[in-house]
C-alpha cells in the first residue's frame, strides 16, 4: 500500500475513533488530542495513541509533517480526552538524542504493526526496534505532563 492510500485509510479510521471516543467508548491507548491551531487559532482534534513507557506517558509522531506536531510545538497546553474524561496537559518534546531509546522500547514492547507503521509512513527504513530508533531524528516524541 502506498503512503497516500495508507493516509486515506488512516483518516477514515481516525473519524471512527473520534466518533467512538466522543460517544464515551474508549479503547486501547487512543485518546483525542485537542490543540489550538498555530496559524488559525481554531481548536483542532486528532486521535492519538498515548503510550506508557518507563513510568511516563508519551506520544509518538506517526506521519511525516503531521499538523498536530507543529500545533503542539506552538501550544502551551493541550486537552487529552479518553471516553468522557478530559484533562489539560503539557506536551514536552523529547530532544532528538533521547528519542532513540524510547522508540526502541515502544517497538520492542508493541505488536509488530507499530514498527511497520513507521516504515509504511516513510519515517523509518526498517520496522525493527533498532530500525525505528535509528530514525529518531525524523520522529517527534512528546512526554505528556500535567498542566
Amino acid at each position: 500500500m502506498d503512503t497516500d492510500s495508507y493516509r486515506r485509510m488512516t483518516n477514515t479510521i481516525n473519524k471512527i475513533i473520534v466518533g467512538l471516543q466522543r460517544s464515551g467508548i474508549a479503547f486501547g491507548p487512543m485518546q483525542i488530542l485537542t490543540v489550538r491551531g498555530r496559524r488559525s487559532g481554531q481548536l483542532r482534534t486528532f486521535p492519538i495513541a498515548v503510550n506508557e513507557l518507563d513510568g511516563g506517558r508519551y506520544i509518538f509522531q506517526a506521519f511525516p509533517k503531521a499538523a498536530w506536531v507543529a500545533n503542539a510545538r506552538a501550544a502551551d497546553t493541550v486537552t487529552l480526552t479518553r471516553g468522557r474524561k478530559s484533562s489539560t496537559a503539557r506536551l514536552v518534546e523529547i530532544p532528538i538524542e533521547q528519542r532513540g531509546p524510547l522508540l526502541h522500547r515502544l517497538v520492542a514492547t508493541s505488536p509488530a504493526s507499530v514498527g511497520k507503521r513507521f516504515v509504511t509512513t516513510g519515517l523509518a527504513e526498517a520496522p525493527s526496534p533498532v530500525g525505528v530508533a535509528a530514525a529518531a531524528h525524523r520522529i517527534a516524541v512528546f512526554r505528556v505532563e500535567p498542566a
